[in-house]
């Protein structure tokens, strides 16, 4: 047996490595409710560690019967976590602000549907005849049509279909081919074409390259139905209203400029982004008042709009998404919190290819008073000394404000010490970074390297709507799951830092902490009152 000397010198060792950590803070000045909860979900933790996780559990894998761990691969453990008492307590938690997640992404896909559904001039066409070998590889795509491009056939899978004309949604799901499913097939068929499946992630494209390809191909799917001004109007609802349910109490969407009009209810694409963002607004404070009304708002703090276009543009193409990002800035300053440039960074071009650009938008800036920081994609890659990593560098020098990913960080302490000086927080994406081939699992996430340096850290969802972690509970239950360092204090250090790192003032990051205050309180009597007599 170690000594009492040693065992005191190792303890101390300890807590000298972990006092960088954000939640050693806030674990210091924990309420006795709190230590009590901590107790309890730790405990439950350890005990469903063995239960649901340990050396007598298999999961059903792509690659066959698979040992199941705390952490493990999202989309084979899903359904196993939903069980869990640990996720049981995690959903009913505040979550305080969801930072980093991209608008197209945010929506249930058979949610979704039925929006799109509910449009008769929104039309589907598909350029490859189906068949039930094929329904994961044709994808659909979807347009809302103007009065003199509709049309009115009748079927898109019987043999006097025309690959690559446009049928009525309505027709195409009414008489979709019974040995397809019928209806109900063309609901898989679509749903499944927007998201990304077991097999697909850890299978036929487990490569990064391949799951990205994929991934961009489901994401063009969704945007066909989304951005048409009567959908994208109640998704955006539907955004607010499902973020809501999950303790979620303001988002900060990444909306994707790069198209520069939106198609209006009679399928004419001619409405500028003002109106996408008036839209926005308009929601925002309607649903601001339905939460009211219900003598509900601590639970809604409200929205804003990080402003993005794609890497893929030349620098004088920028120069217009930066002059159309500042005039809604201007008109809309409550609503634009940031801009950010978006897509596959192992790829497009790196930030330093807009440097000309980006400086002169700065300097504008300061010429103007006008205030739109800039809230950077970077690092989002495995490598070291790339160009995806050396994005890190350049964001930090051109001053942004988050981070988005930042998963390459950890390999850099002098930008991780200058991120600790300059108040930038990493808006890290567990789910996402595992499913698009970044990580295996949550134990072999850099997260934990990141809060051990001292870097502040908001869990995020990215494009839940893709890889199936709706909301934010499920990127924190594998984040707590995958950890015994983490506890009541690191859940509650994430959940404050979502509104401190966010893009609300100083009165209204106030008054956001004092809703979440009475909301945490309820949350923490909730987990003694239910299950301290279990454990």
């Amino acid at each position: 047996m170690p000594t009492e000397a040693y065992l005191r010198k190792r303890e101390k060792l300890i807590k000298k490595d972990r006092a960088l950590r954000p939640d050693t803070v806030t674990s210091q000045s924990l309420t006795p409710d709190e230590r009590c909860a901590d107790e309890i979900l730790r405990s439950m933790r350890a005990a469903e560690a063995e239960s649901v996780w340990g050396l007598d559990s298999k999961s059903n894998h792509p690659h066959g019967s698979q040992q199941m761990f705390p952490g493990m691969e999202f989309l084979t453990a899903q359904e196993t976590i939903i069980g869990t008492k640990v996720f049981d307590i995690i959903s009913k938690m505040p979550k305080g602000g969801l930072l980093h997640a991209h608008l197209g992404a945010t929506v249930r896909t058979d949610v979704l549907l039925k929006l799109g559904l509910r449009q008769p001039a929104m039309h589907v066409r598909i350029f490859s005849a189906l068949t039930p070998s094929n329904l994961k590889t044709v994808l659909p795509q979807f347009r809302l049509l103007p009065q003199s491009q509709r049309t009115r056939i009748a079927s898109i899978t019987d043999a006097q279909y025309v690959l690559g004309s446009w049928v009525p949604i309505q027709n195409a799901r009414n008489n979709f081919d019974q040995t397809l499913g019928g209806p109900p097939g063309f609901d898989r068929w679509v749903n499944g074409s927007q998201m990304i499946d077991p097999s697909e992630a850890y299978r036929t494209h487990n490569t990064g390259a391949q799951i990205w390809d994929r991934f961009e191909k489901v994401l063009d799917v969704s945007w066909g139905i989304i951005f048409n001004l009567p959908v994208f109007t109640e998704y955006i609802r539907e955004l607010l209203l499902s973020s809501i349910d999950d303790g979620i109490s303001y988002v900060e969407p990444r909306v994707n400029f790069w198209d520069k009009y939106m198609r209006g209810e009679d399928g004419e694409e001619n409405l500028p982004h003002r109106v996408w963002v008036q839209v926005f607004e308009r929601v925002v404070d309607e649903v601001r008042t339905q939460m009211h009304a219900q003598g509900r708002d601590d639970e809604f703090i409200g929205a804003r709009i990080i402003y993005c276009t794609l890497r893929i543009c030349e620098p004088a193409e920028l120069d217009w998404f930066l002059d159309d990002c500042f005039a809604l800035a201007q008109e809309f300053p409550h609503l634009i919190a940031g801009f950010d440039l978006v897509g596959r960074e192992d790829s497009l071009k790196p930030l330093i290819y807009y440097y000309e650009p980006l400086t002169r938008f700065v300097e504008r800036q300061k010429e103007t008073g006008v205030h739109v920081p800039f809230i950077f994609h970077a690092g989002e890659t495995c490598g070291d000394g790339s160009p995806a990593d050396l994005n890190l560098y350049d964001a930090i020098l051109l001053g942004t404000k988050r981070i988005g990913h930042g998963l390459s960080i950890y390999k850099h302490p002098s930008l991780m010490e200058m991120c600790k000086e300059k108040g930038i927080c990493i808006e890290m994406c567990p789910i996402s970074n595992e499913i698009l081939r970044f990580t295996g699992s949550m134990p072999m996430h850099p997260l934990p390297a990141v809060l051990n340096h001292g870097v502040h850290v908001v869990l995020c969802s990215d494009d839940p709507a893709v890889f199936g972690n709706m909301g934010l509970s499920f990127d924190f239950f594998q984040v707590f799951m995958a950890s015994e360092v983490a506890g009541v204090a690191t859940l509650r250090s994430f959940v404050w830092d979502s509104i401190t790192f966010s893009s609300l003032d100083d009165t209204e990051k106030e008054e956001a902490y004092e809703k979440l205050e009475r909301r945490w309180a309820l949350f923490v009597r909730y987990i003694i009152d239910t299950y301290e007599s279990t454990v």
